[in-house]
């Protein structure tokens, strides 16, 4: 059995889990990528390692990431990832175990010469091992939610907000771009989506960054649970 990729952003980053990983920078055909390795697992930063240098969404080389993943033989690969509710009754400190996606944004590929055509999915066994991992760290989540990736760096309108409701459950902007580049690289894809604000128009007030690292911070300790238990029991 190979090890487990983890991609995970800023906020994850002062937790204990990574405290003993060694930080390397391995040179792929799609471009570099910053990984931290232990004996366990391999941890991608996708917004990097510091926070006053920021890798913003739609700047991050997720070809390179996961390329640097198969590279280092992973066999699996566990997104964590923020994001807004676009329901109501999904209020923010929810955690969701995704089990579809919408993406529409263009170039989100590696191929360019070979014809390859994949059917984008989430790994069903990972994501049941994930929502079995959360039952017995006792853990609550919703199996099931549709995640709708837009490109960022903006949020996104109230009108748009209201139109992505109708056929998603929550909003980010990196997960599906991480499955469908792991799906062309046959590596398993699930994700741990922490609802960390509600949808630009659905909650009180303007949306703002500060709200949305609030959130991550506070739902930080749940999914190190989930992820910590999900490597060690592997």
């Amino acid at each position: 059995m190979g090890t487990t990729g983890i991609i995970g952003g800023t906020v994850f980053l002062g937790n204990r889990l990574l405290d003993s990983l060694e930080e390397k920078v391995t040179q792929t055909e799609f471009g570099s990528a910053r990984v931290l390795v232990s004996g366990d697992f391999i941890y991608i930063p996708r917004h990097g390692v510091s926070r006053e240098r920021h890798i913003l969404p739609h700047c991050i080389n997720h070809q390179a990431n996961i390329r640097a993943l198969k590279d280092l033989g992973v066999s699996e690969i566990l997104g964590i990832c923020s994001t807004g509710s676009l329901r109501k009754d999904i209020p923010p400190g929810s955690l969701v175990i995704a089990d579809d996606f919408i993406c529409m944004i263009p170039g989100l590929t590696t191929v360019t010469e070979n014809p390859l055509h994949i059917a984008p999915v989430l790994d069903e066994g990972l994501r049941q091992h994930l929502i079995t991992t959360a039952l017995r760290c006792r853990v609550p989540v919703r199996e099931r939610g549709v995640y709708w990736q837009t490109q960022g760096p903006r949020f996104e309108t109230r009108a748009e907000i209201r139109m992505m409701a109708q056929f998603a459950d929550i909003v980010g902007m990196t997960m599906a771009s991480e499955a469908i580049i792991a799906g062309e690289m046959n590596i398993p894809y699930a994700a741990v989506c922490s609802v960390d604000n509600y949808g630009h128009g659905i909650g009180d007030g303007t949306l703002t960054v500060d709200e949305i690292v609030e959130g991550s911070r506070k739902s930080a300790d749940a999914v190190l649970a989930i992820v910590t238990a999900y490597v060690s029991g592997r």
